[in-house]
Parts: structure tokens; C-alpha cells; sequence
């Protein structure tokens, strides 16, 4: 079985709902008179138009027939994850995403679900992480920046998530936001060429450097766009822990990690399975988005690879880590 474990969606029947019942979340706005809808929180400026393809099954079920990707592991759209929304509204939120997810999986049930949770607030975060494992669901993907635009994702605050998560041995897929922070990457879409590399290099650093990793060993932590720079830049890491020992060893914290495939170049892939194994990686698209993989099996066909690290590659490892049964993603509804 071959599966995508990076893809996002803003389910259809959500922005319905938005539009039926617009008070339903007094600090969210849904803008549904242009072409595209928008999404505003908390009055921090109308978002990305959402597209189509992010919430369309259709089209969903046509690209997955034609990439030959048996199943799909679905997050939400960082961009109205509602990081900036009080934490208890934002709990609401998340809860009320995850309800969606679940209908589009009922629909077409090629894809999986991964929860949203309210990052904003450890404790919440935790609870709307186990209501939604207990409800089915394949695990969370959640963004590098716990604030919505700032934050750390070693923030003692977010400890019960991380003991929540390392408790169930949940898979949290890591995504970087779209706003970085960085005035110089405004020209020539350098935010989705480096800006979302840097950004969860950043994020996971800090994971590694505080010692979370270790502290929460029964995370298993998924790293979008092949890691960022970290599998390149280990040796500095590691270089940074022996001039300043009281820093936690990067090290026993990156061998836990999880890598998907979304590089584009297959020397990188066939470095990153020197570096990490192949049984630390999984394919990835980044479906629906035109810097992501339209052709995610393609870079793992043209890698020099043996018969057994492209079996682990192409699903193996998904179906292990995001626990999901052989043959349940099979057919198409």
C-alpha cells in the first residue's frame, strides 16, 4: 500500500457551516464574497484565498488515482489552524475542524485524518489530542509556531501536550507556518523556496537542544519537506552541544525523528536514508499546493534504493507509525 502522509485540506462541509451560521466563533470571520473564501482570526488580517482543491473530493480522489497513492494522511491548512484565537474558543475550533475531517475520511476513505489541536494551550491542546485519538483519529499535525505568528514549541506551557502525546505514542506530523518572520524572504516566494525550511529548522532545534525529544520518548515526531536543513546540518548541531555541554545532546533526540520525501531531488533523498535510514522516512506531496510534489512516487522510483528500503518508504513506514491497517485504504468512496 503506498502512502501519502503529507497533505492538507480545509473540509467543504466546515465552510458551509461557517456560512450558514457565521457566529457560530465570535473571533472567526469567514469572507465568502470574492471568488475564493477567506478566513480571518481574531482581527489579524484576512488570510490566503482557500482553494479549491483543498476542500474539492473530486479532485482529491482523481490526483490520488493518478499519483498512484493508495491512501492519504489528511492534516488541516496552517494558515486557519486559529493558533491566534482565545484558548478555550480555539479548543472549539479545533474540535469543530476535526468534526469536518471526519466527514470528508467518511466520504472518500483513501484518507486519514490527522487532528487539529488549540497549540495556544498546553492542557487544552492534550485534551483535544486524546479526544480525537480516542475518536479514530491517525494522530495530529500542528505548525512550528504555537502563537500563530511567534511561540516555541518547547514552551514549558505545552509540556501536557507533548506528555499527552508521548503517552499514547502519537504521531504528530510537524508543519511550518506560512508567515516567517523575516522581511527579506517578501521577494521571489522565497517563504515557500526557504522561508518553511528555515522555520522548522528553527522549531525543531529547539526540541533538540532543550532535550523535549528525550524527555517525551514515546513521541513520534514527522518532519515536513524532508527536515528543513537538519539532516545537513547535524554535524553543526552536534559541533554547538560540545562547545556548550549544559545544552541537551542534539543527537539521541534526531535519531527519533521522522522524515517525509518532499525534496524533489533524488540525491537528497538517497543522503537523508544514509543519514537517518530508511525506516525513518515516508513519502510525502504536500497536496494540493503548487510547491509540493504533484508526482511524490516519482522521486522515489528515480532514487537508488533496495527493494526494501522502497517498500518502507512508499508506506511501510506510514502504516506503522500512523497505524493504519493494510487494505483499508483500498477503495475509494
Amino acid at each position: 500500500m503506498i502512502i501519502d502522509t503529507h497533505a492538507h485540506t480545509v473540509p467543504g462541509t466546515m465552510l458551509d457551516a461557517l456560512k450558514s451560521e457565521p457566529r457560530l466563533f465570535p473571533s472567526v470571520r469567514l469572507h465568502a464574497d470574492g471568488l475564493l473564501p477567506r478566513m480571518e482570526f481574531a482581527e489579524g488580517g484576512i488570510g490566503r484565498p482557500i482553494q479549491p482543491r483543498l476542500w474539492d473530493l473530486a479532485q482529491r480522489r482523481d490526483w490520488l488515482q493518478k499519483a498512484r497513492v493508495d491512501g492519504q494522511l489528511i492534516g488541516g491548512w496552517t494558515d486557519v489552524y486559529g493558533y491566534e484565537l482565545p484558548a478555550e474558543e480555539g479548543a472549539d475550533w479545533a474540535r469543530f475542524y476535526n468534526e469536518h475531517m471526519q466527514k470528508d475520511a467518511a466520504v472518500l476513505n483513501s484518507v486519514f485524518p490527522l487532528a487539529t489541536v488549540p497549540l495556544q494551550e498546553g492542557k487544552l491542546a492534550a485534551r483535544v489530542l486524546e479526544e480525537a485519538l480516542d475518536a479514530g483519529f491517525h494522530g495530529a499535525m500542528i505548525a512550528t509556531q504555537p502563537k500563530g505568528v511567534g511561540g516555541n514549541l518547547d514552551d514549558p506551557s505545552l509540556d501536557p501536550f507533548w506528555e499527552l502525546a508521548s503517552a499514547r505514542q502519537a504521531a504528530i506530523f510537524l508543519h511550518p507556518h506560512y508567515i516567517c518572520g523575516d522581511e527579506r524572504l517578501a521577494g521571489y516566494d522565497l517563504v515557500n523556496a526557504v522561508g518553511r525550511l528555515a522555520d522548522s529548522t528553527i522549531a525543531v532545534a529547539r526540541l533538540l537542544f532543550s532535550g523535549h525529544l528525550s524527555r517525551f520518548p514515546g513521541v513520534n515526531l514527522i518532519l515536513s519537506h524532508g527536515g528543513g536543513a537538519l539532516p545537513y546540518a547535524l554535524g553543526r548541531l552536534k559541533r554547538n552541544h560540545a562547545i556548550h555541554p549544559d545544552y541537551a545532546d542534539p543527537a539521541p533526540g534526531f535519531r527519533q525523528l521522522y522524515f517525509d520525501t518532499v525534496l524533489f531531488e533524488p540525491r537528497a533523498l538517497r543522503f537523508l536514508c544514509d543519514t537517518v535510514g530508511a525506516d525513518k522516512i515516508m513519502l510525502g506531496s504536500d497536496y494540493p499546493f503548487s510547491i509540493g510534489d504533484p508526482e511524490p512516487c516519482t522521486i522515489v522510483d528515480d532514487t537508488p534504493l533496495t527493494a526494501e528500503e522502497r517498500r518502507a518508504i512508499l508506506g511501510e513506514n506510514a502504516m506503522r507509525i500512523f497505524r493504519i491497517e493494510c487494505g483499508c485504504a483500498a477503495a475509494s468512496g
